[in-house]
């Protein structure tokens, strides 16, 4: 079962590979420049993908995070920090900022944007530094935001991020490709946006601040205060005539999955791709579905595989080894507490769960078991959110390595 989990997971990643994805959203050459620039777990190997089938003369600049590059020839490829930004992703957006400005009507700004480039294009807004930029990225990742709110907030202490680098690059073309890590697949809320028109409002920013006691760093939080500068919005001239294509979403990696699982004899059912909540709770709600569904008191008949998509969220209240997709599964076991007829995986497709090397975990009918057996008390590991290390005592972690892409959490629940 095992073997299976992890084959669909495969098939979830390959289905968003910028390889596949890119070529076949890729615009005429303009007769001027080409201007080829990005940010994102999958700038780098989205850049090769363009490389490799662009007709005609190219060069830019793409940031992506450390491990996560890609060999290009015409391209540059910088590698920064995820999550918290550094001075490698401040410079390189300083560089993709200059890169577009004085263009003319005949030039062209191809714009690669994956999930991660909220963190790795960071420009401070005018007053502000690098270090404020991290203080609030940290509050932030512990405060259980959504990514949507985090995104908000990023967005109006940027000069870079919604919409201000379509901005900067008028009146030239811009086409931004973009690979989708967001539940509901808004461009504008992928890596804040930098190309797409913004919505939101220094009024949000502020109730969002406020909503989850986020007060530093004072910087920060008065620039927010202050309301001036308001990012692009939609109908901005500046902005008129890009264009946006969503080219890889979880929906279409989850569809890739359940093939793979209905080959084998599982129903597949999509409990849907924008999921988001607390992890351990959404785990929980999963797990008693599965109950459910064996008691017969659900629709739902097994065999069937559960599949979900999205991005939950973990409010930080310890200093565990977690990962939002080892805290989602280790809820989801507790609440299954050792059933034959209940397995899963839950991973993220960039093949990084939080700050670990792992891209996720699966559990069987005796992980809780094992884990037990090393002296590890499941509730109390789950409470100080150190998933990570019992389902490494248990031998249960999903390794992969950095897979060059990233459309969000992937999850499936085996129900027999």
């Amino acid at each position: 079962m095992r073997a299976l989990l992890e084959k669909m997971f495969r098939a979830a990643i390959a289905a968003a590979d910028p390889a596949l994805v890119v070529p076949g959203f890729l615009p005429p050459p303009p007769k001027g420049r080409t201007i080829v620039i990005g940010a994102g777990k999958a700038a780098a190997s989205m850049a090769q993908a363009v490389e490799r089938n662009w007709r005609g003369v190219l060069s830019g600049l793409v940031v992506t995070r450390y491990g996560h590059g890609a060999p290009c020839e015409r391209i540059e490829v910088v590698e920064a920090a995820h999550p918290v930004p550094d001075a490698a992703g401040q410079a390189a957006a300083g560089r993709i900022l200059q890169a577009v400005k004085g263009l003319s009507p005949d030039d062209l700004v191809l714009c690669l944007i994956s999930g991660g480039g909220s963190a790795l294009l960071s420009w401070p807004a005018k007053g502000l530094t690098l270090a404020d930029k991290q203080a609030i990225n940290r509050a932030l990742l512990t405060s259980g935001a959504p990514i949507g709110e985090m995104n908000i907030v990023r967005k109006h202490l940027s000069a870079i991020k919604g919409g201000r680098l379509a901005a900067a690059a008028s009146p030239a073309k811009v086409v931004t490709l973009v690979i989708s890590d967001v539940p509901g697949d808004d461009p504008s809320i992928v890596a804040s946006g930098p190309t797409v028109a913004d919505k939101s409002t220094f009024v949000q920013a502020q109730n969002i601040l406020r909503r989850y006691g986020i007060s530093e760093p004072r910087s920060a939080v008065d620039y927010i205060l202050r309301a001036q500068d308001e990012t692009p919005k939609p109908g901005d001239p500046r902005l008129a005539g890009n264009e946006i294509h969503v080219i890889a979403t979880a929906r279409k990696s989850l569809e890739a999955a359940a093939g793979i699982a209905g080959a084998h004899g599982l129903t597949p059912i999509m409990l849907g791709d924008a999921i988001e909540g607390e992890a351990r709770l959404v785990g929980a709600e999963h797990g008693k579905l599965a109950l459910d569904i064996l008691a017969g008191r659900a629709e739902i008949a097994a065999p069937c595989i559960l599949l979900s998509g999205g991005e939950t969220t973990v409010t930080v209240r310890h200093n565990g080894r977690g990962g939002r997709n080892a805290e989602y599964l280790l809820g989801l076991a507790l609440a299954v507490d050792g059933n034959e007829s209940i397995h899963a995986l839950a991973g993220d497709t960039d093949g990084i769960d939080g700050s670990e090397a792992n891209a996720g975990a699966c559990f069987d009918p005796n992980t809780l078991q094992r884990a037990r057996r090393a002296c590890l008390d499941p509730l109390k590991v789950l409470d100080g959110n150190d998933a990570f290390t019992l389902f490494e005592k248990t031998g249960d972690l999903v390794v992969t390595g950095p897979t060059l892409t990233n459309v969000n959490d992937f999850r499936a629940v085996v129900v027999k």
